[in-house]
């Protein structure tokens, strides 16, 4: 049974039925797998399993590019979904694919972009649906940024210092280790780029450590310090779990809390 335009964009939005979820959990999968892909190939295995690893991210990349279309003929605005943060996030997972059919070397570089479609998910509460404060998904998300700069950053500058410099970048462990050491300003020097778009990729990530990190790792400090400082209290009205510890009406919807006297009562015995 074919789908009409506006049933083909609810599954492919809708996180809470059955078909949505499995649809969009299937896509997250896929966005993982193909990340492990682009890792496991920066290591020394066996051809025949290299070539299993290029299907699997050649089938991987075309469904990519299906689901790419689909969002484009079920979008109601097509040329406002085209420039959407998520469309641009979306073409970058499958450009280097196909782009590279023609030999355009350098766009490779884009594929570590496509971790960022994890983003989608993490917006809508998908991946993380055990954390049912906002707080929490806040925290979810500092985090997965701080993991996604420092995964891209690291396959970037594998991308392009390995082919001249494989003694220092030999594997994706070896970029990411530099990586973490060049963007938290420590700089032990033991490993160091030599070709000049490795030296610019240092450059930003410097800039990247010095402007990004600390404002990130400062609001996920902050969290913690703001989680530390709220008790568990369900709301009646929106079911929020998580208030400070004061309150007497719940922060989203105005609902009365119920009282906590007698929790207060059992800490101070």
């Amino acid at each position: 049974m074919l789908l009409s335009r506006q049933e083909t964009d609810f599954y492919l939005k809708d996180l809470e039925t059955p078909i949505g979820k499995a649809i969009n959990l299937t896509l997250a999968a896929m966005v993982l797998v193909s990340s492990g892909i682009f890792v496991a190939e920066t290591y020394n295995i066996p051809d025949y399993v290299r070539f299993q690893l290029n299907v699997a991210d050649t089938a991987i990349v075309i469904i990519f590019a299906v689901e790419y279309s689909l969002r484009l003929w079920s979008a109601e605005n097509k040329i406002k979904y085209i420039f959407s943060f998520y469309s641009i996030i979306d073409l970058m997972a499958i450009l280097p694919f196909f782009l590279g059919m023609v030999d355009i070397s350098f766009i490779r570089l884009l594929r570590w972009f496509r971790i960022l479609r994890l983003i989608r998910f993490i917006d809508r509460k998908f991946l993380f649906a055990t954390i049912s404060t906002e707080d929490g998904m806040i925290f979810a998300r500092i985090l997965f940024t701080l993991f996604a700069i420092v995964f891209i950053y690291s396959g970037l500058i594998y991308q392009v210092e390995h082919p001249v410099n494989p003694e220092n970048y030999g594997t994706f462990l070896d970029a990411f280790y530099f990586s973490v050491v060049t963007m938290t300003t420590v700089g032990f020097g033991d490993v160091i780029p030599i070709s000049e778009l490795g030296r610019l990729l240092t450059v930003l990530m410097i800039f990247t450590g010095i402007a990004l990190i600390p404002w990130q790792v400062g609001d996920l400090i902050k969290r913690v310090v703001k989680t530390a400082n709220q008790v568990e209290t369900v709301c009646s009205g929106c079911g929020l779990a998580f208030h400070d510890v004061e309150a007497g009406f719940c922060k989203r919807c105005g609902t009365k809390l119920p009282s906590r006297r007698v929790d207060s009562e059992s800490r101070h015995c």
